[in-house]
């Protein structure tokens, strides 16, 4: 990768930061009323994280995730750059859905079928961000290892409260 930074690799790394601050904001906005109310009322299996990780465990992975998607832009070349960007904004888009659904609309059902849907979009990604940079791959492997979690978490939440 080229070592020199452009101003125009500054602006896509401050659109990439701020797509995934604003996703982290909006997450958040519907997770935080939730947690004591309607979550804290759940039941969940005993492999369940305690609430305090997973705003630190977020912080980091959102932290990861802008700084691979940038890298694998950066690395990907004027041909290639747009597929990057797609499939990262797939994933988050999918990420941001996950929130809405499961703490927003209480529906961890549909929340199930979304985070399906975005762990098939993350092993996309990780294959597309591999093909042009392979640190940008591992950067995002603990946010896939991650989501993988959640989804047994997710599924398990529904089995107990069915």
């Amino acid at each position: 990768m080229n070592a020199s930074i452009s101003f125009r690799d500054w602006t896509v790394l401050a659109a990439i930061g701020t797509a995934v601050a604003g996703v982290a904001v909006a997450g958040s906005a519907v997770t935080i009323p939730a947690i004591p109310g309607w979550y804290a009322g759940l039941q969940k299996p005993w492999f369940t994280p305690p609430n305090s990780v997973f705003a630190p465990a977020w912080t980091a992975l959102y932290a990861m995730m802008a700084y691979a998607t940038w890298r694998a832009w950066r690395a990907a070349g004027a041909a290639d750059q747009r597929i990057v960007l797609i499939v990262f904004a797939g994933q988050l888009a999918l990420n941001a859905l996950w929130s809405q659904l499961f703490f927003g609309w209480q529906r961890p059902d549909l929340a199930m079928v979304d985070i399906v849907l975005l762990w098939a979009a993350l092993a996309t990604t990780l294959v597309v961000f591999g093909r042009f940079d392979r640190l940008s791959a591992w950067l995002m492997a603990p946010y896939f290892l991650w989501v993988t979690f959640a989804a047994v978490l997710n599924a398990e939440i529904i089995r107990l409260n069915a």
